[in-house]
């Protein structure tokens, strides 16, 4: 018996078995057991665009399906942008859950990758210098370049900021593209207003592409500040990929130890807004230089 003739006998047992239907058999050409539907074309819309997934509210995206206390859980999450109550279809996540997942996880993969132009320190007035990275890819493999300058932009960083100053802000791309777009002009601004406020000027500020926190140490070697604020791109993660980070620290200078640093975290849209995290930098950079110290060292004094 050839290999025809077995499909054509396995063809007619399958056949007996389930009456009325035309079984598949492997090998030969498709049939479908069961119509499939047509699929129509309605009128195009050019208009008509698909909701942007990553725009909807995870604390108001609820969808267990017949909850027990439903509105209890709602007001719950509404403290939280945490995955809560997200439901299930079997033993899986719903698809809304699955794609907005996906949609987070690659706008945080876009934030590490993608690279600021240099229109942004061109059009807010910020002086530009790079770290010793050669690119995107080296500054995430060698954490140790993105914290000190070559000798190029080191004589950028002397001619262009003053000796001594008692302020440098520093804004740094660190991990976060996105963070920076959405925040740091707007942080800065608040800065300088809170400090013109209490007396106090701060010359140009810096931007640094390739950006570690330790590159505002190296900021301190060249220009003897007493104090340096760099604001920078943290992380992203499923929550948000714009969040910022400000890095205070009293004495900067190469190989200081990192509890010596005060920080201001999770500065975004979701946690405390740019404006509101300027204004309440520019009271602890008043704190810091008053107490001559930063970080642990500020807390003691606080205690004492």
């Amino acid at each position: 018996m050839n290999q025809d003739e077995i499909k054509t006998l396995v063809a007619q047992i399958l056949r007996e078995m389930t009456p009325g239907t035309e079984p598949q058999v492997k090998g030969s050409e498709y049939r479908p057991t069961v119509p499939e539907p047509s699929q129509t074309k309605g009128p195009e819309q050019p208009e008509a665009l698909l909701e942007d997934i990553s725009e909807i509210n995870l604390r108001e995206l609820y969808l267990v399906e017949n909850p027990a206390n439903g509105p209890d859980f709602q007001r719950l999450k509404r403290k939280t942008p945490a995955r809560l109550g997200v439901g299930r279809a079997g033993p899986r996540y719903k698809t809304l859950t699955q794609l907005r997942f996906r949609a987070d996880h690659a706008a945080a993969q876009d934030s590490v990758f993608t690279e600021i132009g240099p229109e942004f320190a061109r059009e807010n007035g910020l002086i530009p210098v790079e770290t010793c990275c050669e690119s995107r890819e080296q500054y995430l493999t060698r954490p140790d370049l993105g914290r000190r300058f070559d000798r190029e932009n080191s004589e950028i960083i002397r001619k262009s900021l003053p000796q001594g100053a008692e302020i440098q802000l520093v804004i740094g791309d660190g991990l976060s593209s996105a963070a920076i777009l959405a925040n740091a002009m707007d942080c800065a601004k608040a800065i300088q207003q809170g400090l013109q406020a209490q007396g106090m000027k701060t010359g140009p500020i810096l931007y640094v592409k390739n950006a570690r926190v330790g590159a505002g140490d190296f900021v301190g070697d060249l220009t003897g500040c007493q104090v340096v604020c760099i604001l920078v791109g943290e992380r992203p993660g499923l929550v948000t990929a714009e969040s910022m980070s400000a890095y205070i620290t009293y004495g900067p200078h190469t190989g200081i130890s990192e509890s010596k640093r005060t920080v201001v975290s999770n500065i975004h849209r979701q946690g405390t807004p740019a404006v509101e995290a300027g204004a309440h930098i520019a009271q602890l950079l008043r704190k810091i230089l008053n107490a001559r110290a930063s970080g642990v060292d500020l807390l003691r004094g606080d205690a004492s």
